[in-house]
């Protein structure tokens, strides 16, 4: 069997609902769905790729954690809340994830913080 290695960012449902940022089984690494962790509402156009780009910054770090990086993501999931600006939320997943092209899925969903507007999960392969 595999041993697992976990990581946390510290997000406040990570305790209250019971799982990790991340899970590392072999070479393979598992990011849960991730939102800014930004309080501080942002005004204007450039909330949804400042919020996404945010997120993406908690899921490097939960790969740095675990011997990983950006460049090992091989799948993504996106969740946008309806009355979110796609476009702005996938500039942000572009400048990051544009070098390797990983397969990757959008969705339109509510969430269960109301105050989360993008939410985004990483799948990464660490070859050795």
């Amino acid at each position: 069997m595999t041993e697992t290695q976990k990581a946390s960012s510290g997000g406040k449902y990570e305790e209250v609902i019971g799982y990790s940022r991340a899970v590392r089984a072999g070479n393979l690494i598992f990011v849960s769905g991730t939102a800014s962790t930004s309080r501080n509402p942002m005004a204007g156009q450039d909330e949804a790729y400042q919020k996404a780009q945010e997120a993406i910054k908690v899921i490097s770090d939960a790969l740095q954690k675990l011997g990983a990086s950006l460049a090992d993501v091989v799948r993504t999931r996106v969740y946008v809340r309806a009355d979110t600006d796609w476009k702005e939320v996938s500039r942000a997943h572009r400048e990051s994830f544009g070098h390797t092209k990983p397969a990757s899925t959008w969705l339109v969903g509510n969430f269960l913080d109301p105050n989360v507007i993008v939410e985004i999960e990483a799948d990464a392969v660490v070859l050795d």
